[in-house]
């Protein structure tokens, strides 16, 4: 069993790295891509994987979108080049272009136009970086520890004191978040004996009184 478990955490383990370096050079790639066509740079392959083709497609720009059958990377291959790397120029194949032809290669295009096609692929992952960290903040939140009344002084005419338990949600009209944040209304309200709050008790929302709350220390920290 330790076995068949070990191999299904391996498998699970390649299946989301493969997907996840998919999207990385995916969106990699199509910076390069889009960037090179709004420079005027004609793109000939998009190819998502090394290897055989699976299938594929010719866009209206002349463009062959195509999965291949190593999904270990990808790369977009410009007019002219002489690889899937861009490392250089197909010397023949340039020959045979014109002077407008050889514009709309990565190696006879400006300097600006190159410049932006080869700077936009880290663009896009980078902004790529930014939307994922934003997307799992947006979503997960940060846990706040509300603070929670643990025991109370006893004062004159105590009808509406706090209690234990209590879910202290203001403090003299003043919102209260956190555990620092009841601090910091703490401290900059005058010395007085009782302090209006705004509690949470059995699901229900009360305005009453109590005396003023100690330093507090958040639970799970050092000073707790």
């Amino acid at each position: 069993m330790e076995i068949i478990a070990g191999l299904g955490t391996a498998l699970y383990t390649t299946v989301v790295f493969i997907i996840a370096l998919s999207v990385i050079v995916t969106v990699h790639e199509y910076g390069h891509y889009i960037v090179g066509r709004w420079s005027g740079i004609k793109a000939e392959v998009f190819s998502l994987g090394f290897g055989p083709t699976l299938f594929s497609r010719t866009d209206r720009h002349g463009t062959r979108w195509q999965v291949a059958a190593f999904p270990l990377g990808g790369y977009v291959k410009f007019l002219g080049d002489a690889n899937a790397a861009s490392a250089g120029a197909d010397t023949a194949a340039m020959a045979e272009l014109s002077a407008e032809e050889r514009r709309h290669t990565m190696h006879g295009a400006p300097l600006w136009a190159r410049a932006a096609t080869v700077a936009a692929g880290p663009v896009f992952n980078f902004i790529l970086s930014i939307a994922v960290f934003a997307a799992l903040i947006m979503w997960t939140g940060t846990a706040v520890e509300r603070p929670t009344v643990g025991a109370v002084v006893a004062l004159p005419g105590g009808a509406g004191e706090l209690r234990a338990g209590d879910v202290i949600l203001s403090v003299e009209g003043q919102e209260v978040a956190d555990y620092p944040a009841l601090d910091r209304i703490s401290d900059a309200l005058p010395s007085q004996d009782r302090l209006r709050y705004g509690v949470e008790r059995d699901g229900a929302r009360l305005e009453i009184t109590g005396p003023p709350p100690p330093p507090t220390a958040a639970p799970g920290t050092a000073a707790a």
